[in-house]
């Protein structure tokens, strides 16, 4: 039998206006792992849909060939017949089952009719043992992580006896605790001989875990790198992902701050069910005009707690302490309160909070400036389709029309309609968090550069980010909190990840 497992060849997909894959081709040997890179939109998770079913034979030109043999998949089923799983970005868990049903769901341990559930839960608690997670399989899956949760979604496959598996973004919203746990487990999963076929924009793991990586870029193959190749270095795969060479991450600006442009005072946030618990403990905290300034913590310190506590009180109960825009103290009673005051919080959930994906783009970009659009008490359409228009050349959203669904964007491009929502009300301060999760270097510059101009024109940014190289690159000034307490700030020219870090795990105050 031959050492490749999959060939993809001259595989073209097509929408409506958009042509997603052009004559792409891939190459899998067995038993390897092999990274996919590529801008958002370049087509990755498209043609790993062609792979799996979910864009069934007849629906794009070209053949797969698995095993030697081509094969035409109608569906998801189907090609989980033949040993092939992915694991979307989004994962699909239902949330008020337990772990084991979740494992099972559609593949039941059934015994005369009826699920077995000691048979579901010994075979769930075998499988959770494999990929090394502790839980109980009754357990449901609301009550656990989000990195727990991509191990349950392996354990599943593991479930369907897969032999390709496919991860679509797998330590996207992981932190890194988690994600070198998961990196781990698909290491041990390559010594089982089973191959895997990973989509991420995190470079440094895929220089840490992949033994080729195939480029892609607007629909089409560029190359495929052996990791094993001195040549084949982070900045070789930017440049293969953008088509240039992108020598600084960061853009270059020299700030110009002004006065103080918000404040929050002895802000103190209460769990909404643990009500003795304090989330946001006693904080302190300025942005100036024409500042850009970082929130750094580690997972469940307080962060977003923080920010949407702050937005309109979304996050929370017994709120207490006080919060300024321009030296006046302003009332955040409600979303609406806020957005008045000139606050705008861009969610870390785009998907959930930030968008409606099921809208057009025009409708997003409005939603929470409607008021500026109404006129004798109907919405001016030819001045929303103008705004819309205005902000998808200003951000760069490519989209063959703003009247377009949300959700047939790619994520980079959904992140600046969320950002355009935002700076459609004209805040005073934009609280942006996890901006540029789950997108691309390229797309990550140019959010760094919607950043830039917006401090430039006189007003605030306030950034919460997991990565912290890019807090240090964009940031005048880093504050830091540990168990929903601040305990540092520092100046970007003082700060580096040592000293962030050590600030972002003292304990908390006696």
């Amino acid at each position: 039998m031959s050492d490749t497992i999959l060939e993809m060849r001259g595989i073209t997909k097509k929408f409506p206006g958009v042509t997603a894959l052009d004559d792409v081709n891939l190459t899998v040997e067995r038993g390897e792992i092999h990274a996919i890179c590529g801008e958002n939109g370049a087509g990755k998770s498209t043609l790993m849909k062609v792979l799996s079913g979910l864009h069934p034979h007849g629906t794009y030109e070209g053949s797969i060939i698995l095993d030697g043999v081509e094969v035409q998949f109608r569906d998801l089923n189907e090609s989980e017949e033949k040993g092939i799983v992915i694991i979307h970005q989004e994962l699909a868990l239902s949330p008020f089952l337990s772990i084991a049903e979740n494992i099972f769901l559609g593949n039941e341990m059934v015994k005369n009719g009826l699920v077995d559930w000691n048979e579901t839960n010994h075979r769930a608690g075998v499988l959770l043992a494999r990929v090394g997670l502790k839980e109980n399989p009754t357990t449901p899956i609301n009550q656990i992580g989000v990195g727990k949760q991509q191990l349950v979604e392996i354990a599943k496959a593991l479930s369907k006896d897969v032999r390709l598996l496919i991860l679509d973004e797998p330590t996207a919203a992981l932190n890194d605790t988690d994600s070198d746990h998961l990196l781990g487990l698909i290491r041990q999963l390559k010594e089982l001989g089973i191959t895997s076929i990973i989509i991420s924009h995190k470079l440094n793991e895929i220089a840490a875990i992949a033994d080729n990586t195939t480029i892609i870029r607007d629909g089409h193959t560029v190359e495929t790198l052996d990791m094993s190749d001195p040549e084949a270095t982070q900045s070789r795969i930017i440049r293969g992902m953008v088509g240039r060479p992108l020598d600084q991450r960061f853009p270059d600006h020299i700030p110009t701050i002004g006065e103080e442009v918000f404040r929050i005072e002895d802000w103190t946030v209460h769990h909404p069910v643990q009500h003795e618990r304090r989330v946001v403990d006693s904080a302190d905290l300025t942005v100036r005009a024409g500042e850009v300034v970082g929130l750094a913590g580690l997972m469940g310190s307080g962060r977003t707690e923080m920010a949407m506590s702050i937005f309109g009180r979304s996050y929370g109960r017994e709120i207490s302490g006080k919060v300024f825009v321009r030296g006046k103290e302003v009332n955040t009673k409600g979303v609406p309160e806020a957005i008045e005051a000139g606050i705008a919080y861009v969610s870390e959930d785009r998907k959930v909070y930030g968008l409606n994906l099921i809208q057009d783009i025009r409708t997003n970009i409005s939603s929470a400036g409607l008021g500026k659009l109404v006129g004798r008490l109907f919405i001016n359409g030819n001045q929303e389709l103008h705004v819309a228009e205005k902000y998808r050349a200003d951000l760069n959203i490519k989209t063959p029309s703003v009247l377009n669904l949300v959700n047939s964007l790619s994520g980079g491009n959904q992140q600046k309609v969320s950002l355009s929502k935002w700076l459609y009300t004209e805040p005073e301060v934009l609280i942006l968090d996890e901006p540029t999760r789950g997108i691309d270097v390229g797309a990550k510059y140019e959010i760094y550069v919607i950043i830039n101009n917006l401090v430039d024109s006189g007003k605030g940014v306030l950034v919460i980010s997991s990565e912290l190289p890019e807090l240090l690159g964009m940031c005048d000034r880093i504050y830091t909190l540990s168990a929903g307490r601040i305990t540092g700030c520092l100046d970007a020219d003082e700060a580096d990840q040592e000293s962030l870090m050590h600030l972002m795990t003292m304990e908390e105050e006696a």
